[in-house]
């Protein structure tokens, strides 16, 4: 069934349904030739009969942004965005607020088994190896949400041709050709990159700002006016 169906099938908004497939919960079928994914009927079926369907589901996740995520942790927002900064901590998402600032938004699960895992992290003076990583202004947010969609896309599909289209899609056109010297073989690679989930959806802005955040040279500051 389309992903839309399915989502609404799992009882999840579509950002909810776009997280859950990022994080290994929800399998798609990854089509061929830049077709939209898919997903089997089983699937929808083993999942609505899980325990603590679909509050469960929806639990697993709920995403917060930076205020909300420090609240979470009973931490101020300055402990909360400085292990984010330095690449502690791996968005799932985000949005675009009014002025077109990258807001970054976070598995409040993750969150949790973080702060369990690394309550020293969140609480007095940041250790050495933190300062060293935000010197200059450095923000590991952006290269660590694009590594994670790179992961993800790659584990669905075995296709040769297919992973090397999910790569080509963090370089720019310089550094594709530099590396693909064939036009031919560029344009089929491009014809060929998955979809996301739900295709080519949301406003321009949002389109122009995943552009850009998938770029591999975007590798400490985030683009798009900003983050947060």
């Amino acid at each position: 069934m389309a992903v839309g169906a399915a989502a609404q099938e799992l009882q999840l908004k579509r950002g909810e349904f776009a997280s859950a497939v990022h994080v290994g919960l929800v399998r798609v079928l990854v089509q061929q030739g830049g077709a939209r994914p898919r997903v089997r009927r089983e699937e929808v079926d083993r999942l609505r009969s899980q325990g603590g369907f679909p509050e469960a589901l929806r639990e697993r996740v709920h995403t917060v942004g930076s205020a909300e995520g420090a609240q979470l942790l009973r931490i101020s927002p300055d402990h909360f965005t400085k292990p984010a900064r330095a690449g502690c901590l791996t968005p799932i998402t985000f949005c675009l607020n009014r002025y077109r600032t990258v807001v970054w938004l976070y598995l409040a699960q993750e969150l949790a088994e973080f702060a369990a895992r690394e309550s020293q992290l969140l609480v007095g003076k940041s250790p050495t190896w933190v300062c060293s990583r935000l010197t200059g202004g450095a923000d590991f947010r952006a290269h660590n949400w694009r590594s994670r969609r790179i992961e993800r896309l790659m584990s669905l599909t075995g296709a040769p041709w297919a992973r090397a289209a999910v790569l080509a899609g963090t370089l720019g056109p310089v550094q594709l050709a530099e590396v693909v010297d064939d036009p031919y073989e560029r344009a089929y690679l491009a014809r060929i990159r998955p979809e996301p989930v739900f295709g080519p959806t949301g406003s321009p802005s949002a389109r122009e700002a995943i552009g850009r955040l998938m770029q591999a040279a975007n590798r400490t500051r985030c683009c798009g006016g900003g983050s947060a």
